[in-house]
């Protein structure tokens, strides 16, 4: 996955005390920017030593000081670097001149007035430097304008590429784009995301008509019923009322609970098959991992409430728990709790939950999925766990039309938890239980009602993630019928929004790019002849999905995917409702049915990419072929900076730290030999200690290189196979004309533009769960991360060794 996150659990990342520390401007290097040909740029001094900036050229569309903020991010090591001299940027500017660019407005007029030359008479140095190209030599179209003039837009050229690429690719961006109130970071996936949200409004705000099906009728009833806000607040707290009664009530509004006759079993069973809720132990039915055409029961560690088990056990989180139990508590007194009694109840479920989040494992201690993996039989767990009856809470769960069998087969991934978890329920009240069982209904559904529930749900989310406000209410009417009814969504957005022959190129870069990765595989030292070729048998059988799946121009088909959902045109709740059983009743309903490979799980609306490995494929849903990451008109030097590393990223986790431990046909197996799983594990731990080195200052803590070990693997990897694949385009095709105005090779613009995929900020809140709970590392260290590992990039800006763009030291897995 390139950028979406689960709640995910991981420990906190902190370097010992005694270790050094090293700043990344530490040590200053002027990079040496050659002149000519398609590898090289013009130099920065001329042959006396003297600084050739007198006239350099730059284009921007929007004049602002380009002097961005210092980046946030540190990286910390055991050698300090000694600095070489004071930085020539003390000096003073000596004159400013603006002009129109004369050449290109011959051409594009209108367009190109809004581009400001700026010419700069001056002593100091910088990094974009007066072309010596003749015109003929540069791309003057309107693409490539565009192109120009949005990378610029972003950069901080008074920053040397060579000391932190991060600052000097979105140094501009980052200064520009302030946090929204109602978010916890920006970036540019999020404004791409923001610009979908948009399209997806105004495509589910289109009345109903003719070139309508059920599948999107459904989907535009669904958000219409989200955005009428009258009726959530007549059904919402009546409904939800309702449905706790059903439940046996929620002890803490009841004035006089009794224990109800069903058992907790039936209770749990309950809540998982109607309301889509997992409590104590997260239960879906899923690919066998050791049969991967099989479907098969699974069992897991819950997923807490709060974003990782960080925020239970490490005292820093003291502010976080205690919003949460206000956020319990009052949201019970909301249902008819009496105040006076509710704060004291609920404190007993937040510390049954405490322990519950200390039964579970850290993430980056799940990450060897052979060793959490068991298979065991329905007698097995019940002998092992007496605690629970199992056989009644898996059929509750199951639901009435599917019959657990005697002899029934589950694979666990969390035996530790379970013995854990059991332990403590013999310990536990009922009335605590059933509090706690009923909370997590009562905190799923919040997210769905108005008014003094919304408002409560923002106070304890503005804590827990920074935000200043509630997010507009047709943005979040727009996410919730994507995740709900993605399929019927995504017919409704390809019809205007992609272009077939978008498709085309994308699966010919695939092709590319895969070769590249065959390349790398054959040149690689560290494995052995036999495993090499099995690795190459993987990557060549590796399916590809690009832009939707073929339901979605299948009219017939995609009605009969949302024929058993019912949605009903003037009553939201009972919509959402309807969707939470209609999607368990699916996912339990494929126990007695094959593994279908071909099978999109995945909404096509959607800024993402996924590798999944129990089918050996990777997908690239419609959403995400868009620029930055990707356009017919762009040069292929951005292509392949922007799409293709996100291809190559998705194609290295079929060999990461998880991906390896799967074949071709996504059977999980040891196909690797002992002594190249030794080699491949030394060259991860070399990629976990340079990231565990990297400090986010927002809340001054290390990262987890353990916890984001994968995803680190994959962006080193994809950046490499990516750029292979473009030298190797160049090669076939010849060099591309350049950019105007930036006087960037296109090697790199490649690099260029990786960077600002990756531009953005976040709040120490967002910072503080990233480093907790998230896979991936922040967007900053995605840029320094791979880059200063890379040769192709040091030769590229011509960075001196030993510059912090190009330690000596460099990580290399794939």
């Amino acid at each position: 996955m390139l950028e979406t996150e689960n709640n995910k659990l991981i420990d906190n990342g902190y370097i010992p005390k005694g270790q050094g520390e090293v700043k990344l401007t530490t040590k200053r290097q002027t990079p040496a920017l050659m002149e000519g040909s398609e590898t090289s740029a013009p130099k920065l001094t001329n042959d006396n030593g003297t600084t050739n900036c007198k006239y350099s050229t730059v284009v921007y569309v929007n004049d602002e000081n380009h002097i961005g903020n210092t980046s946030s991010v540190r990286i910390h090591s055991n050698s300090v670097h000694e600095n070489s001299g004071k930085w020539l940027l003390k000096k003073r500017f000596l004159k400013i001149k603006y002009i129109i660019l004369a050449v290109a407005s011959i051409i594009f007029g209108a367009l190109l007035g809004a581009l400001t030359v700026h010419y700069t008479n001056t002593d100091t140095i910088c990094y974009t430097t007066e072309s010596k190209f003749k015109h003929n030599n540069i791309c003057l179209t309107e693409e490539c304008v565009r192109s120009a003039s949005h990378l610029l837009d972003a950069m901080d050229i008074t920053v040397n590429p060579c000391e932190d690429f991060f600052q000097y690719a979105c140094g501009t961006w980052n200064k520009k784009h302030v946090i929204p109130e109602d978010k916890s970071s920006i970036s540019t996936f999020e404004v791409l995301a923001d610009n979908l949200q948009i399209i997806l409004k105004d495509i589910l705000e289109e009345p109903t008509s003719g070139g309508d099906n059920q599948a999107t009728i459904k989907a535009k009833t669904f958000y219409k019923s989200c955005m009428d806000i009258p009726q959530i607040r007549k059904f919402g707290e009546k409904r939800l009322k309702e449905i706790l009664k059903s439940l046996g009530g929620w002890p803490v509004i009841e004035t006089d609970w009794q224990l109800p006759k069903m058992t907790i079993e039936e209770l749990l069973g309950e809540l998982r098959s109607k309301y889509s809720e997992s409590v104590l132990v997260e239960l879906y039915v899923g690919a066998d991992d050791k049969n991967s055409s099989a479907h098969i029961l699974q069992i897991d560690q819950l997923s807490l409430a709060l974003p990782s088990r960080d925020y239970y056990l490490k005292s820093s989180s003291e502010n976080a728990l205690k919003a949460y139990h206000k956020y319990m508590t009052k949201t019970a007194v909301l249902l008819g709790a009496k105040p006076e009694i509710v704060e004291q109840e609920l404190d007993q479920v937040l510390q049954f939950e405490i322990q519950l989040a200390n039964a579970t494992l850290p993430e980056a201690d799940r990450h060897d999925t052979s060793a959490i993996y068991n298979k065991i039989s329905l007698i097995a767990i019940q002998a092992q766990f007496p605690e629970l009856n199992w056989t009644r809470f898996l059929q509750e769960s199951l639901g009435p039309n599917i019959n657990l069998q005697p002899d029934e087969e589950l694979v666990v991934y969390a035996m530790s938890y379970l013995t854990k978890m059991c332990q403590l329920l013999n310990q536990t009240d009922r009335r605590i239980l059933h509090n706690y069982a009923l909370w997590r209904l009562v905190m799923s559904v919040m997210a769905h009602m108005v008014d003094e529930y919304q408002q409560e749900r923002f106070e304890f989310r503005r804590i827990l993630l920074g935000i200043q406000s509630e997010r507009d209410r047709w943005g979040q009417c727009v996410e919730w019928t994507n995740k709900k009814l993605g399929m019927a969504v995504g017919a409704l957005f390809i019809k205007n929004n992609f272009d077939q022959k978008s498709k085309e190129i994308a699966l010919e870069m695939i092709r590319t790019i895969r070769e590249a990765f065959n390349e790398l595989l054959a040149e690689n030292h560290w494995m052995d002849d036999e495993t090499r070729a099995v690795a190459k048998e993987k990557a060549d059988t590796m399916n590809e999905r690009i832009g939707y799946p073929e339901i979605l121009t299948n009219v017939n088909e995609l009605e009969k995917e949302y024929l058993n959902l019912t949605i009903i045109p003037d009553n939201y709740m009972e919509n959402i409702l309807n969707i939470l059983t209609w999607e368990t009743e699916k996912n339990m309903e494929l126990l007695r049915q094959p593994v279908d490979k071909a099978k999109w799980t995945t909404e096509p609306a959607v800024v993402n990419a996924f590798y999944n490995p129990n089918k050996n494929d990777i997908v690239f849903p419609a959403g995400i072929l868009q620029p930055l990451f990707y356009s017919q008109h762009y040069p292929k030097s951005l292509n392949y900076g922007g799409i293709g590393v996100v291809i190559g990223h998705e194609i290295t986790h079929g060999f990461d730290d998880k991906g390896r431990q799967f074949d071709k046909d996504g059977n999980m197996m040891q196909w690797w030999n002992n002594a190249t799983i030794e080699a491949f594990r030394g060259r991860t731990q070399c990629i976990i200690d340079q990231y565990s080195k990297y400090k986010v200052d927002e809340v001054g803590q290390y990262m987890n290189g353990r916890m984001t070990q994968g995803e680190n693997i994959a962006d080193n990897g994809g950046l490499k196979q990516a750029f292979r694949a473009y030298k190797k385009w160049v090669k076939q095709h010849g060099p591309e004309l350049l950019l105007p105005g930036l006087n960037l090779t296109h090697d790199q613009l490649f690099f260029l533009n990786y960077a600002q995929i990756w531009c953005g900020s976040m709040r120490p809140e967002d910072a503080l769960t990233k480093i907790r709970s998230s896979v991936h590392s922040p967007g900053s260290i995605r840029v320094l991360g791979p880059l200063s590992n890379s040769k192709d990039f040091a030769e590229a800006y011509q960075c001196t060794p030993d510059s912090p763009m190009n330690p000596i030291e460099k990580c290399s897995v794939w």
